[in-house]
């Protein structure tokens, strides 16, 4: 009777050790699905980072050239005036 037992209790640890094997196998995917997500998302954070960087470049290229056309045009109505003042 004793050993009936003894292998029941056996039995029983051996099924929770492959259900803990189970377990910690799905937890191992999940984690490195995570991971492999959390990769895709700093490499495309890296990747808008970069265009954002490029916009701003454009930005400032063109709000210095407004300001070269601002100034032009400022010049050109100047000397329209002193045409027509005289």
């Amino acid at each position: 009777m004793e050993q009936a037992d003894a292998l029941s209790v056996l039995e029983q640890k051996i099924l929770r050790a492959a259900e803990v094997v189970a377990e910690l196998r799905h937890e191992k995917e999940a984690a490195l699905k995570a991971a492999s997500e959390s990769n895709d998302l700093r490499k495309r954070v890296s990747e808008l980072t970069r265009e954002l960087d490029t916009v701003r470049s454009e930005r400032d290229a063109l709000r210095a050239d407004k300001d070269v056309v601002r100034k032009r045009l400022e010049k050109l109505l100047q000397q329209i005036d002193a045409i027509s003042a005289t």
